[in-house]
């Protein structure tokens, strides 16, 4: 048998030591290097992290499960093109329903005026929550309720995940600029905004402030679609998702680069109510900048009779057992 000394050189014994000393060091107990039994506890301990940053996760999941679903209503009924026409009613019903129905077993969620939604083509204009699953909800509601779609402006970020493509076109959204929405409009769709976009939906809080900055785009959209603007606000939104916007590194760093990488957390299943308000109508002698102003105020009426300021999360999960007002 070869002796220990003649296996080793004396080089090779102080590699070997250093690297048990490194491992005592850092692991003093052998069986902490098994690191299978403590992956139980381990989990434990990241469960909380995991439910709370896992919105994202969630909704990217029902997108995705909306897509499979499309796909094999298309395939089932060899469609092409066209994707807002009545070809595609049923395929886009089933998807409605999902959403829906998660919109009801998680937040119970109800709509409050939606016979306010005009007949014809009109600009829905909402508040930007951290995540707008309440606007994915009010579509859904419109849809199942009326047979009314509503076409949506959307960020490009959104736009560019990948493998959606069927659902973004089947859902009529665009990220197109003002004449695509203007043409919209004029076909006699209702189309959807949020004019807060990326940076409201990240920096707002509790407090539901607006922040819209100089935009006035969806504004002249109205104008020059000669339609009328309706004003919509979910309360508890904030309750639901919140962020880390109000770390200042994180928001000097979206400003300076425009990545939205602030993280989103919560899903707590309190309770959403989107509450419809009266249209703002149509008026030719009106400047953007006043029809926009005129919105801004609309939005906050509704915020300001329906949501308790600065919103409570506790408070928002106990109103999932009151019953809100059918009409209001």
């Amino acid at each position: 048998m070869t002796s220990r000394s003649e296996s080793y050189s004396p080089g090779q014994e102080d590699v070997t030591g250093l690297t048990s000393l490194l491992k005592e060091w850092i692991y003093p107990n052998d069986y902490l290097w098994d690191f299978g039994d403590y992956a139980p506890s381990l989990l434990w301990v990241l469960m909380p992290f995991i439910i709370l940053f896992s919105p994202t996760l969630i909704v990217l999941g029902f997108i995705y499960l909306s897509t499979v679903l499309l796909h094999i209503y298309k395939r089932k009924n060899n469609l092409k093109g066209d994707y807002l026409s009545k070809s595609w009613d049923n395929g886009r019903r089933a998807v409605t329903s999902l959403w829906d129905m998660y919109g009801i077993v998680w937040h119970g969620y109800e709509v409050c005026g939606l016979d306010k939604v005009p007949k014809g083509p009109g600009l829905v204009v909402l508040y930007h929550g951290a995540f707008p699953l309440d606007y994915f909800y009010f579509l859904s509601r419109l849809y199942l309720k009326t047979g009314r779609l509503c076409c949506s402006v959307v960020d490009y970020h959104f736009s560019k995940i990948p493998g959606i493509k069927l659902f973004y076109n089947v859902q009529g959204l665009t990220q197109d600029g003002r004449a695509q929405c203007v043409e919209i409009l004029k076909k006699g769709y209702l189309l959807g905004v949020l004019p807060g976009g990326v940076r409201e939906a990240l920096f707002s809080d509790e407090n539901y402030s607006l922040l819209w900055g100089n935009r006035t785009g969806f504004a002249h959209v109205a104008i020059d679609a000669k339609v009328p603007i309706i004003p919509v606000f979910t309360a508890n939104l904030r309750e639901g998702y919140r962020t880390l916007g109000k770390i200042w590194p994180l928001k000097w760093l979206y400003e300076h680069t425009r990545w939205p990488i602030v993280p989103i957390y919560g899903g707590f299943p309190v309770k959403f109510c989107t509450y419809v308000g009266d249209p703002i109508p149509y008026d030719p002698c009106i400047t953007a900048e006043e029809l926009t102003e005129k919105t801004q105020n609309a939005i906050k009426n509704l915020r300001d009779k329906h949501q308790k300021i600065p919103g409570s999360i506790p408070k928002a999960l106990l109103e999932r057992f009151n019953k809100h007002p059918k009409h209001d």
